[in-house]
């Protein structure tokens, strides 16, 4: 097997271990800090949306400067220390004592660990470039694998045992992912030279700039629109059948679907962005998602906004990849970890935006709002980039 194949495959069964593990704090975190004594959903929810938020806030900040670093030591050292990290973080939340040791540890977590960017550039680095669009598929495929299965493994550790218990034993997998990784043979030769060179003239380097740029707006557009729903859907399958005894199960198999379309659909499609091109993959996924969510407004029954969700899981998964695979190809290796930091803290803002907004704009605009500015965004989104990429040597 080529070096570069075993690498991926190592990295993306550490991407999996590791992803059931970061999976399993949402649907935790307000069982536990009822455990802990907490009274009251306000309190309990007000709390879940700090401590969980936080990690994003760091990300965002600390990403573009673990990218410089792996620019300047390799690539194979930061996803050591992010997962070995995550597995520190993980048995320290076993062992917390108060809501304020959870806050502290998640923002120490979102500062110091940042698994998935720092294997991306490894996983791009280290793939033949006309193969990229199929190992970053994959990987993406790992990725949302494991975080399908998370919570339901991590419901299972807390029947069976204690909120507390099932951080350890999540603590335990993310080390085993930890150690997956020093099998990795990383064929990169860091230039630290190269890694002090300021932001501006590497820009300046860039073969086109204004395609980088596009790709970053188009990840933060994104993640915005994917998460801008987040808080509603269970509220809005509420108001499509009131009378059901189910909505919390129905919801789930909503959100499901679109995870579960995604980590169907991200190997083929990426295989196919290896034979047209990235960029014409990225397009139609836009353009695919934005006609996905405009109708989801107007559905009347949860069937049918669980078809569209899927159909938006799968136009999902030709885009991370496809950006992913487009800043490889137009990035040179030596500054690939700082652009894809940069590019992760535009994911991580339009994550923690759209999940803060998401509520916000259901307030004023009706949960109508919540899918139809999404979509127009996306459908925005695309024609701009279609713009772009046709300038950038007709690669469209």
């Amino acid at each position: 097997m080529p070096i570069w194949k075993k690498n991926l495959w190592l990295c993306c069964l550490s991407c999996f271990i590791v992803s059931i593990g970061m999976s399993q704090l949402a649907p935790m975190l307000p069982l536990y800090l009822a455990e802990m004594g907490m009274k009251g959903e306000a309190e309990i929810a007000r709390w879940s949306g700090l401590i969980f938020g936080i990690n994003f806030v760091t990300l965002a900040v600390s990403a573009p400067i673990w990218g410089r670093l792996s620019d300047r030591f390799g690539r194979k050292p930061m996803v050591l220390r992010a997962s070995g990290w995550l597995a520190v973080i993980m048995l320290g939340f076993g062992f917390a004592e108060t809501p304020e040791h959870l806050f502290i540890l998640r923002l120490i977590q979102g500062a110091l660990s940042g698994f998935l960017g720092a294997a991306v550039p490894l996983v791009a680095q280290e793939t033949p470039k006309e193969r990229s669009g199929w190992a970053l598929g994959l990987f993406f495929t790992s990725q949302v694998s494991g975080a399908l299965v998370g919570p339901l493994i991590g419901g299972w550790l807390i029947e069976a045992w204690s909120c507390r218990q099932a951080f350890i034993i999540v603590s335990a997998w993310c080390f085993l992912g930890f150690l997956a990784l020093f099998f990795i043979h990383e064929t990169f030769h860091p230039k630290p030279q190269a890694a002090a060179i300021p932001m501006k003239t590497v820009w300046r380097e860039l073969p086109h700039p204004r395609l980088i740029v596009g790709l970053f707006i188009t990840t933060l557009i994104l993640q915005f629109s994917l998460n801008t729903i987040q808080p509603i859907v269970t509220i809005y399958i509420a108001a499509l059948i009131p009378a059901s005894s189910h909505i919390a199960l129905i919801a789930g198999a909503v959100f499901a679907a679109t995870g579960i379309a995604s980590a169907l659909a991200a190997s083929p499609l990426g295989k196919l962005s290896d034979r047209i091109g990235a960029s014409r993959v990225l397009f139609f996924s836009l353009v695919t998602a934005a006609l996905c969510f405009l109708p989801q407004a107007f559905v009347s029954t949860p069937l049918e906004l669980g078809i569209l969700r899927f159909l938006v899981g799968i136009a999902g998964a030709g885009l991370v990849p496809s950006i992913n695979a487009l800043i490889r190809q137009y990035t040179p290796s030596d500054y690939l970890g700082r652009i894809y930091g940069l590019n992760q803290s535009a994911q991580f803002i339009g994550i923690s935006s759209g999940s803060f907004l998401g509520g916000t704009l259901a307030g004023f605009t009706g949960i109508a709002g919540v899918f139809l500015v999404p979509g127009i965004l996306l459908l925005l989104c695309a024609l701009w980039f279609y713009i772009i990429a046709h300038r950038t040597e007709k690669i469209m």
